[in-house]
């Protein structure tokens, strides 16, 4: 009996090894190649189910396709709408989420679009189309698993409110599977909760105290239906153990996260106190119920015992805390168990977390088993843990190497983060830019600096910076210090904020580089004073020696000590953090003189631009699109608050046309934004100036330019610059956007402004910090175009029209010529 047994669970093993290290197709052909095809099919998905049960999801995302080509031989709709939907499961696991979107897509014949990643809001016309579609989906058994799958990858790929409406449909119309409700509210709650997380970051982001207010009162009501539909399985008396779990701690990370945030925001304490009385009941419910994590699979169990862990690391109490740590101690033990690194080095970056006197072994041991699995996902988190760590130890040499790793990995897996998951949205400001700004202050707080190094750091952030502002992919940008004409720019300034101290570096054609560092407080406040000063709308009667004042003693501070390093003359590039990016540099004061007197000045896109061609007379040809009349787009919910009509633009449009050759001019009603779309699609402008109302936001949303009939986000633009690259080669040489303006507390303009101008794909764009009157714009344009008809360099242009302007007593104040800054080549 006990020799019968033994053989069993010997072939049991062997099978066991068969599929997981043999091809399917080869396990067919060796047990069941003599069976009919549908029960090989029928064999194969049982196969890839058990392999996404082990954790092997490119193992069984091949068998599943195997499947899926029986299934179609048979012509079986349901089974390849099955197989389908298990191969989702396995690109889920391997983090391809917009692959796995795809092939439920194809599984319900719905449009590809629904999976390509959209930063704007879908209009509720389109969601209407959609919720119309899904109800004419017959809910057979596949077809509900494939939608209830295509809910879960959409809030993955971020189509939030797809999701939403995907998974609210299928919960009404689901009268046929009523056992499987629960699961459907879990998932909707996940996306509730997480259209909660990305307000509640919108709002910590955007610097604008308008949207910000607007935002504010929305925060609590998205978390809160978010928490109803946890609660709402917590509570049922037939939900499964699993979802019942999987709510519990979806709830209890909620609830925390909800909990800090109210902490800060004092028009919510009676929703404060209701939410901080829900969180140690449920913990206690949890705690209580140990059983239920023995009752999942062990990959399953060590997720879930993480999740708990992350909740409960969260918690001042010391109970807490240890509770953690025996939680976090047995999911590393059942990874033991099943031998899965990357499980292992989840669990012990948790216990390093948690354990501080042992956290240096921990997270050692934890990177060298994330990096068997070249599971860089958790690598770079590992290597900044461990920098900061060895900085703590004095081991600077180390901490320069695992900060240096830590870039290197977040880079690599950067770009696949930007549109993949509902996390990339917080994944730059969160995760990236501390890693960069600590590797940063790590070198330049070593005995021998690299002071190069730095600036090409700063030049990844600032780009990276870019690249997740506009959820664009990757940048196809050139360095300045890289390009052949050295004479593009004199000299390239990094500003440089490092928390406690601002560093400036200057790097000139030929020369070492030269740096200087300053105490941030002694910077802080003239920069922010300044800044109020410019945004406000009272600029204009503001004493010009208040300015004066501010813009002296942030020369004083930053520029003045490298005086003797910088060019006499030349074009000034400048790679400005944080809130410099608001701050017209030409603008500061060297006590004898505005610094526009010597230089012209570009600002730059991490010191990369487009690769620079001047700008020749046989190309001044523009497509010119203006509008001064009242227009529905103004009251377009995006458009500039008190945005008004500008009567002179009417002149701008006139000499602009006059100083341009062959130009294309489109006015008041003929600037709808289906014509703009059309004309500068089919036509090749190397000029493109646009007179309109805009305005440059951190929030993407409210970037943009009105039309007449409504405002063009730059996303739109994007889209439609896009489609002409493609069917025609010329690059726009110069965007000019007259009337536009920052937003009011914006102090990241400069994202506004380059991301039109990559956008577009124009190698120099020239824009307004604020709404400038309308009669000196018109005078500086006419000087701007003019130079460039001289043959003058875009950047120089630019400067002869601001001096022009500062010459003429009427517009001798900054507020007339300060505003105007040139992003991208200088020539």
């Amino acid at each position: 009996m006990i020799r019968k047994s033994w053989l069993r669970y010997l072939f049991i093993g062997f099978l066991t090894f068969a599929i997981v290290w043999n091809s399917p197709i080869v396990l067919l052909a060796g047990i069941v190649k003599n069976e009919p095809k549908h029960k090989q099919a029928q064999l194969l998905l049982k196969t890839g189910r058990a392999q996404l049960n082990r954790d092997q999801p490119a193992e069984a995302l091949k068998t599943l396709q195997d499947a899926t080509k029986l299934y179609r031989q048979l012509n079986n709709q349901e089974g390849i709408t099955k197989s389908l939907v298990y191969q989702n499961y396995a690109l889920q696991q391997l983090g391809l989420h917009f692959q796995a979107c795809k092939k439920l897509i194809g599984a319900l014949k719905l449009n590809d679009s629904l999976c390509e990643p959209s930063i704007l809001p879908t209009p509720k016309t389109e969601l209407e189309k959609l919720k119309q579609i899904i109800q004419q989906i017959p809910l057979t058994p596949a077809n509900f698993l494939a939608l209830q799958s295509l809910g879960e990858v959409l809030r993955l790929n971020y189509k939030l409110s797809e999701s939403e409406e995907i998974l609210n449909q299928i919960l009404i119309s689901n009268s046929i599977f009523p056992e499987l409700s629960s699961n459907i509210v879990l998932l909707l709650g996940n996306t509730q909760r997480d259209i909660y997380k990305r307000i509640k970051q919108q709002y910590q982001w955007i610097d604008e105290p308008l949207i910000q207010d607007i935002i504010i009162n929305v925060i609590p009501q998205k978390a809160e239906s978010a928490l109803l539909n946890y609660q709402a399985i917590i509570n049922k008396s037939d939900t499964s153990i699993s979802t019942k779990l999987q709510a519990q701690l979806n709830c209890l990370d909620l609830l925390i996260d909800f909990q800090e945030w109210l902490k800060d925001q004092p028009r919510f304490p009676d929703i404060q106190t209701r939410i901080s009385q829900q969180i140690e009941p449920l913990i206690s419910e949890i705690l209580q119920e140990t059983l239920i994590f023995e009752s999942l699979s062990p990959e399953q169990s060590v997720q879930a015992r993480l999740k708990l862990v992350n909740s409960l690391s969260k918690l001042p109490k010391q109970q807490m805390r240890l509770q953690a740590i025996n939680y976090a101690q047995d999911a590393w033990q059942i990874a033991k168990n099943i031998n899965s690194s990357k499980l292992k080095a989840k669990s012990l970056q948790m216990l390093g977390d948690l354990e501080p006197e042992k956290s240096l072994d921990y997270f050692e041991t934890a990177l060298i088993l994330a990096q068997s699995v070249r599971a860089k996902d958790i690598m770079y988190s590992l290597q900044a843990k461990l920098g900061n760590l060895y900085q703590k130890q004095g081991k600077i040499e180390a901490a320069l190497q695992a900060y240096g790793a830590a870039v290197n990995s977040v880079t690599s897996i950067r770009a696949n983060l930007l549109s993949s998951n509902a996390d990339s949205q917080f994944f730059f400001y969160e995760e990236v830019d501390p890693i960069y700004r600590n590797y940063m202050a790590l070198i330049a707080k070593s005995t021998a600096p690299n002071y190069d190094l730095i600036a090409q750091i700063h030049e990844q952030i600032q780009t990276a910076e870019l690249e997740d502002y506009l959820k664009c992919g990757k940048l196809e940008l050139v360095a300045l210090n890289k390009i052949k004409n050295s004479n593009v720019a004199a000299a390239i300034i990094h500003i440089i904020d490092l928390s406690d101290t601002i560093l400036v570096i200057v790097k000139s054609p030929g020369k070492p580089s030269y740096h200087h560092s300053v105490d941030a407080s002694k910077v802080r406040n003239p920069v922010n004073t300044l800044l109020e000063l410019l945004q406000d709308p009272k600029l204009v009667l503001t004493n010009e020696s208040l300015l004066k004042f501010h813009s002296q003693a942030i020369y004083q501070q930053l520029i003045a000590p490298l005086e003797s390093h910088l060019p006499n003359a030349g074009t000034l590039a400048f790679v400005l953090d944080k809130s410099f990016q608001s701050l017209p540099m030409h603008l500061l004061h060297n006590r004898q003189d505005y610094w526009l007197a010597n230089h012209s000045f570009t600002g730059t896109l991490g010191s990369k631009i487009p690769i620079p061609k001047a700008l020749l007379k046989q190309q001044m040809q523009a497509l010119i699109a203006g509008l001064y009349v009242p227009s529905p787009s103004l009251n377009d919910s995006q458009a500039p608050q008190g945005a008004a009509v500008l009567p002179q633009i009417k002149e701008e449009v006139e000499d602009v046309k006059k100083l341009t050759h062959s130009s294309l001019v489109l006015l008041n009603e003929e600037f709808t934004s289906k014509n703009f779309k059309q004309k500068i699609s089919k036509t090749n402008f190397p000029i493109v100036h646009i007179s309109t109302h805009g305005q440059f936001s951190s929030d993407i949303q409210r970037t943009g330019f009105l039309a007449y009939d409504r405002q063009i986000n730059i996303v739109e633009f994007d889209s439609l610059l896009r489609n002409k690259a493609r069917i025609s080669p010329g690059r726009i040489e110069l965007l000019v956007l007259s009337a536009c303006q920052t937003a009011k507390g914006n102090r990241r303009s400069a994202l506004g402004i380059a991301g039109v101008a990559v956008q577009a794909g124009a190698r120099s764009t020239v824009a307004s910090l604020w709404l400038v009157e309308a009669k000196s714009t018109v005078l500086l344009m006419q000087k701007f175009y003019l130079g460039l008809n001289n043959g003058l360099t875009k950047a120089e242009a630019l400067r002869q029209a601001q001096l022009s302007l500062k010459s003429n007593p009427k517009y001798n104040h900054p507020y007339y010529w300060a505003p105007f800054i040139l992003v991208g080549s200088p020539l």
